[in-house]
Order: C-alpha cells, then structure tokens, then sequence
C-alpha cells in the first residue's frame, strides 16, 4: 500500500470526498515528521512507535577504495512494531475492525 492507496481507502470507506481524504492523510504526516523532527516518539496503540535512534560520530571505511571516512552524528527514525499487530501478522489472521469515531 502507498500513501494513494491509503487515500482512495479512507475516501471510500468514510465516504469522504477525494481532496478531504487527501488532506487527512497530508496532515497526519507532517505532524508525525514533524514530531520525529523535534524528537518527540509517537505510539500508536496496537500498531506500534516510532522515535529517533541517535547514533555517535564514528569512523568508517568506503567499500570501493577503502579509505576510511569520518562519518557525523546522526539520528535515524526507527519503527518498533506494536504487540497486537505483529502478533495478527504472525498468525496470518486479520483481526481488525473498521472503528467509528
């Protein structure tokens, strides 16, 4: 599934016009990259988190040449999924339910 897809899926089962759905799922975005930029962690129940893995300074080497490169300090969003989803993925068994707000 790609963010289009996610579109058409909300806008179908919400019965959402198309621009609305779209705009949904634009803002839900940005205030996750937005959250992750200012290294805060999102958990979503059920599904799982996201947060920033900060990794040190260290030295490296260029697979090609073999030189040794310094590479700078980095953070790196990272995914840990949640306990009900891994487990409905591991079973092959689709257990959700469409909630009503």
């Amino acid at each position: 599934m790609n963010k289009a897809d996610l579109v058409n899926s909300l806008e179908k089962q919400s019965h959402l016009p198309h621009q609305t759905a779209e705009k949904i799922v634009n803002i839900t975005f940005d205030k996750m990259i937005q959250a992750l930029f200012d290294d805060e962690r999102i958990e979503i129940r059920g599904f799982g988190s996201f947060a920033n893995r900060n990794y040190k300074s260290y030295e490296g080497r260029n697979p090609k040449t073999g030189q040794i490169v310094k590479v700078t300090p980095k953070k790196v969003p990272f995914f840990k999924v949640g306990k009900e989803l891994k487990e409905m993925v591991d079973n092959g068994k689709n257990q959700f339910t469409i909630r009503e707000a």
